[in-house]
């Protein structure tokens, strides 16, 4: 559907296509977190309009999480057929790179979004494509693709959904070469015979693994350690993992120059003065909150961070509300969604008076995102995994809390019969004052499946003498957790 300007537009009120329109709340950006903060305030009673300039899902659906665990997962599940004796025999061949990257188009609806725009116009949300620009209090100005221009005029709220874009590090010679970020590294149909990654993070490990499996020869260069924000036995797993793989990992490693090369590939230098080839290099350094050319700076914003409270609500402002990856708290998917129903609810509650002012509700309402200080889930779906949420034992002591730390290695029936050989460790974080947890870190293959016990027991504040009397099923890898009770002292 197209209104008087060109811009596309779909809605439950699909007659009112004119030039200016008038909702309760506006959104910008369609990805999987504004799409949370629409479907919220919709369920509350009102009325609300997406604003995207591209693919309705965003990021995550089309160029991350998806696409990046559809890579990962056929590698694992081929690696887990061989650690067990009996089906290691029965395995016969390697990964079909091919049907990899066609089983990772399927997840990706093979980048369309008709799927996306029709659960949108069900939900009753209206939606209006093409780029947005704040232009006044409560006021969106959107121009299409065609050059035709709607504005938009919000009763009560604009909440900015807009995610993050990469930060690419200065190195000398970067901004000459054709690179990959990781939108092309998801994105790709063609798997390369050499490959760099820049960067150590989630997305860089990740990312490695995937393409050494699919049979790229994988250089990852980092600056400090890999995952340096998770536990050291932790990573030392994942490590041996990339090892395994064949992944030349290259740590506290400095990068001097990139330049093209003659056969058409890529060169980087260290700082060692050692030069690596490759056919492609890969990015992945960071991102940070995409919030220029948003017309922040014409209504007295930052446009590089804007501060919020835990409702979404931009310190300063009565109206403007940001959440996911462009509020810069946790730049996590789910995380971000969690905000955003947060928002949702207390745009929806102040609309009814429920809610008096800009003042926070209490911590744990429905309306804010008391979760994102104590207990943030993340998984490193590397093979081995590592799964963690809450406070490092160093975490938590700056937080001013009387930690203690019990760990061990992950070695229980259950991970016993789960593949030969399994290597795991955990670790939980105990506030002694209160005998409560507040961080739990496991590490080995597919300890993502207990990270959500852990998230309810630390969100719970469940105490450590209750938890003793939560049995864990024989035989599991969860069996873990009675080991670090009994080590602990129960």
């Amino acid at each position: 559907m197209t209104d008087q300007s060109g811009t596309g537009y779909s809605g439950s009120d699909e007659s009112q296509r004119s030039r200016r329109r008038d909702t309760d709340v506006v959104v910008l950006g369609a990805g999987a977190v504004g799409e949370n903060a629409a479907a919220r305030v919709v369920q509350g009673g009102l009325d609300a309009i997406l604003v995207e300039p591209a693919l309705i899902g965003g990021e995550c659906s089309y160029w991350a999480c998806m696409p990046s665990k559809a890579l990962l997962r056929p590698g694992t599940a081929l690696h887990a057929a061989r650690s067990v004796a009996g089906s290691r025999e029965a395995v016969t061949g390697s990964l079909d790179a091919r049907a990899v990257l066609d089983r990772r188009d399927s997840f990706t609806s093979h980048w369309n979004d008709s799927g996306q725009e029709e659960w949108v116009r069900d939900t009753g949300i209206g939606l209006v494509r093409g780029h947005g620009r704040l232009t006044g209090p409560r006021e969106v100005s959107v121009r299409g693709d065609d050059g035709g221009m709607i504005t938009i005029a919000a009763r009560h709220a604009v909440v900015l959904a807009t995610g993050s874009v990469p930060t690419p590090p200065p190195v000398k010679g970067l901004d000459q070469v054709e690179y990959w970020g990781t939108r092309e590294a998801t994105s790709a149909q063609e798997v390369p015979g050499r490959l760099i990654v820049l960067g150590g993070g989630v997305a860089g490990t990740e990312l490695s693994q995937a393409w050494a499996r699919l049979g790229s020869r994988v250089t990852l260069v980092a600056r400090h350690d890999i995952l340096d924000s998770y536990p050291e036995p932790a990573r030392e797993l994942v490590k041996a993992g990339l090892a395994a793989d064949g992944v030349d990992v290259r740590t506290f490693t400095g990068t001097d120059f990139v330049r093209s090369a003659a056969d058409g590939g890529v060169e980087m230098g260290l700082v060692d003065g050692s030069v690596l080839a490759a056919d492609r290099l890969l990015v992945a350094t960071g991102r940070a909150p995409a919030l220029a050319h948003l017309g922040l700076e014409g209504l007295g914003f930052d446009a590089v961070r804007l501060d919020s409270d835990d409702t979404g609500l931009v310190n300063g402002s009565d109206w403007l509300y940001v959440v996911g990856d462009a509020a810069g708290k946790v730049l996590l998917t789910h995380q971000g969604k969690y905000e955003a129903r947060a928002a949702g609810a207390a745009i929806t509650a102040r609309a009814r008076g429920e809610l008096a002012g800009t003042g926070a509700p209490p911590a744990w309402s429905r309306e804010v995102s008391t979760a994102n200080h104590v207990a943030v889930p993340q998984v490193v779906f590397t093979d081995p995994e590592i799964a963690m949420v809450g406070r490092t034992l160093e975490q938590a002591r700056t937080d001013g809390i009387n930690a203690s730390e019990t760990s061990l290695e992950l070695s229980v029936a259950g991970s016993a019969l789960h593949a030969d050989d399994y290597r795991g460790w955990a670790q939980m974080v105990v506030d002694e004052d209160r005998k409560v947890l507040v961080g739990m870190t496991f590490a080995g293959p597919d300890v993502s499946e207990l990270l959500h016990a852990a998230t309810i027991a630390i969100t719970g504040e469940v105490p450590l003498d209750r938890l003793w009397h939560a049995v864990p099923s024989y035989p599991t890898i969860s069996e873990v957790w009675l080991r670090l009770l009994e080590k602990y002292g129960l």
